[in-house]
């Protein structure tokens, strides 16, 4: 190899190697934020079962409450219920205004990840990555693509229970101050929808939970793998 092309030889690995390592860098100090955004969510994820749970006990309550009313014929134990009923909605409506910007905050957050991994893939090919990166790069955007389905799909069923919630609130005050057969009826369908409501929102905390474990067992995969290759 003559000198000339042993210089460019040097300049190139010295150019290759620095952004490497920055490279390097890059994805252990992404993969730490991820962990901890991951273990943050599980603790929301563990907040919002408890809460959860909390609701459908309260909901079955006030169920009970009114049909014993209704049966008795129990003027002002229905007049009390109807109040309850109406700070429980009110309370819901509050929470599930603030998980509907949670869950656009996710998808927003997943966005900004797909375009960081497109910017990275074209770092990638631009210098040569190794095929172990370019592999770790397909597996990367496969996850992101997959999270950014199931939060998509997470923020379509905060919106659409939060809309079920505001019609419920608007029926349940329509029929204020009306106690008469049809409205008891009406009312104990709305009751009914909401007891639906709180066992769908468990459920899909359940489910929400059961991603974020995963996600959060790809991301200490990931660390294992970059400790490996610092090795």
């Amino acid at each position: 190899m003559n000198s000339s092309r042993r210089f460019v030889t040097i300049l190139v690995m010295a150019l290759i190697v620095p952004a490497a390592v920055v490279r390097a860098q890059d994805d252990r100090l992404r993969n730490r934020a991820e962990r901890a955004g991951d273990r943050a969510e599980l603790r929301a994820d563990e907040r919002a079962m408890r809460d959860d749970s909390r609701d459908r006990t309260r909901i079955q309550e006030l169920k009970d409450q009114f049909e014993s009313a209704r049966t008795r014929h129990d003027t002002a134990a229905l007049q009390h219920i109807d109040k309850a009923v109406r700070e429980y909605l009110a309370t819901e409506l509050g929470e599930s205004t603030a998980e509907v910007k949670q869950a656009e905050r996710e998808v927003r957050r997943d966005r900004r990840e797909v375009r960081s991994d497109r910017r990275e893939i074209r770092e990638n090919r631009r210098t040569d990555a190794p095929p172990r990166e370019r592999a770790d790069d397909r597996h990367d955007r496969r996850d992101d693509r997959r999270d950014r389905r199931d939060d998509r799909r997470d923020a379509a069923v905060q919106t659409s229970q939060h809309e079920e919630l505001r019609t419920i609130r608007k029926s349940w005050r329509d029929l204020s101050g009306r106690f008469d057969s049809t409205a008891l009826q009406e009312r104990s369908q709305l009751l009914e929808r909401l007891a639906d409501l709180a066992n769908a929102e468990l459920a899909g905390n359940a489910q929400e939970r059961k991603e974020d474990r995963r996600e959060l067992r790809e991301d200490r995969r990931e660390t294992r793998e970059d400790r490996r290759e610092r090795r």
